[in-house]
């Protein structure tokens, strides 16, 4: 597999007219950069969680920490609040440094923790207008959507290292 994000070997990501250098990380230590969060494959039986803020393009659960927040935390309440589930066990799969090389925020390094989650589905109560949306493990990669920027690597070594089907014409939707 050829399009699968490598420890420590970095690969460009557009995004919003910035040029980002985006690696994968291995646990357990973080690399050096701010954290950025977290977002997880939630798996519920069978079936991936995904979900999304305008019903098209669609995601896995996560997003910022709150201030001196670690990073099982935000994990934790980050699924609640987008995905209405509760992490019943999680596994810390890695983590992704992003170097943003062009653009206005040039010089940031972000990070985010990536996890694979066990997650118990609560009532559904959406916030912030958010979309759920359950699929077969066996389909969630090509599920998902990525922006301008191709996070088809990372997406394929999450996958990887939770266990879950992916395979090389398992590509994003865009």
């Amino acid at each position: 597999m050829d399009d699968i994000a490598r420890d420590g070997s970095d690969f460009a990501v557009s995004n919003n007219g910035q040029l980002w250098r985006v690696a994968w990380w291995p646990p357990p230590e973080a690399p050096p950069g701010t954290p950025h969060g977290a977002a997880a494959v939630c798996v519920t039986d069978d079936r991936i969680v995904l979900v999304s803020r305008d019903g098209e393009w669609w995601g896995l659960p996560g997003g910022r920490p709150k201030p001196h927040e670690r990073w099982v935390d935000t994990l934790r309440r980050e699924v609640a609040e987008e995905g209405c589930a509760q992490v019943t066990s999680c596994r810390l799969l890695g983590f992704s440094r992003g170097v943003c090389v062009r653009g206005q925020q040039r010089g940031l390094v972000l990070v985010r923790s990536m996890w694979r989650a066990e997650v118990r589905l609560e009532r559904w109560k959406p916030r912030a207008e958010m979309a759920r949306r359950l699929v077969p493990a066996d389909e969630a990669l090509r599920s998902l959507t990525t922006a301008e920027g191709d996070m088809t690597p990372l997406y394929r070594r999450m996958f990887v290292e939770a266990h879950l089907p992916t395979d090389s014409d398992d590509r994003p939707n865009r």
